[in-house]
């Protein structure tokens, strides 16, 4: 069977922190340029351009991972982003991919911390992209979910210690 053909992926993944409330969180999601200290294998994170917290702002962040081509080498994966929203009060932001090496065209992703009932809260990851060159639709959403589920944890875990 013929794989569908899509004008544009949208997806989105969740993470639970059940203890930990939303104005806990977005400080950790708040500097923009921060992403590195809670993302997995993201090296650098840092602010090229803009004002910090402000729609406007561009950050630059990058990744060495093994060569696709030779596992003995390594490459560096960057991508430019340019902050569009933050919403301090609804604990939201979107950006957008401005360039990059890994394949994205047009790539634009709202981020949102969501009260739940009992205190916690709910990180959600939504995006909208053309589809990315060398990558399946179903491992660019099975990527974000690892990394906010790696994300949440992480946040907890520094709250937690914190205490």
């Amino acid at each position: 069977m013929a794989e569908e053909i899509r004008s544009k992926w949208e997806g989105k993944a969740t993470a639970e922190l059940k203890s930990t409330k939303p104005d806990q969180v977005w400080p950790f999601l708040e500097d923009f340029c921060s992403l590195h200290k809670w993302m997995p294998n993201l090296d650098t994170c840092y602010q090229v351009g803009g004002v910090k917290g402000q729609p406007g702002l561009i950050r630059y962040c990058s990744s060495t991972a093994p060569s696709p081509d030779n596992p003995d080498q390594t490459t560096v994966n960057w991508v430019k982003e340019k902050l569009l929203t933050i919403d301090p009060i609804n604990h939201c932001f979107s950006y957008e991919v401005l360039d990059n090496n890994m394949g994205f065209n047009s790539y634009v992703t709202t981020f949102k911390v969501i009260p739940i009932n009992g205190g916690g809260c709910l990180m959600q990851w939504s995006f909208v992209c053309d589809p990315v060159q060398g990558w399946r639709y179903e491992d660019l959403a099975s990527y974000i979910d690892s990394s906010l589920q790696f994300m949440a944890k992480k946040m907890e875990e520094t709250l937690q210690h914190a205490i």
